[in-house]
């Protein structure tokens, strides 16, 4: 295997950073690794992992400092939609923070869902920060077999 040289085409540190100026400021003043996911502290989201588990759909939610009473979780047709809002401890004390890097604010995730979904059998569990939704899924049709008989 041969290597393909790369040669880096900035022709100076200070001709970069003249063209993009408050470069090191914007970045300090984001939501921590925002650019990386194209969110910033007004539209952020929770991560959400969705795994497929003993026939059921397994939907899982890291919503840390968010109390179960300010979650709403809504299953429209078969759009379940994930709300929510995370409060500053001590809004009145905002003032004493020398920086708030964590989200605090509202957000909302949308998921469809299959057609197989068992509606009335879908349960949410809030433990330790996580939102665990289990979704069981109708076992799936079998074809049915049909005998050919000689007539």
């Amino acid at each position: 295997m041969s290597l393909i040289p790369y040669i880096r085409r900035v022709a100076s540190p200070s001709r970069f950073l003249a063209d993009r100026p408050g470069l090191f400021e914007s970045i300090f003043d984001d939501f921590p690794f925002a650019r990386s996911f194209g969110l910033d502290r007004e539209n952020a989201v929770p991560a959400v992992d969705i795994l497929e588990k003993n026939g059921n759909l397994i939907l899982r939610a890291e919503l840390p400092g968010i109390s179960e009473k300010d979650i709403e979780l809504k299953l429209d047709g078969s759009v379940l939609t994930l709300k929510g809002e995370r409060k500053l401890e001590n809004e009145s004390k905002r003032e004493d923070y020398h920086r708030i890097e964590s989200f605090h604010g509202t957000f909302s995730r949308s998921f469809t869902l299959p057609e197989t979904l068992e509606r009335e059998k879908i349960k949410a569990d809030y433990k330790n920060g996580v939102l665990t939704v289990t979704i069981p899924q109708k076992p799936e049709l079998k074809p049915r077999e049909i005998p050919v008989t000689a007539g």
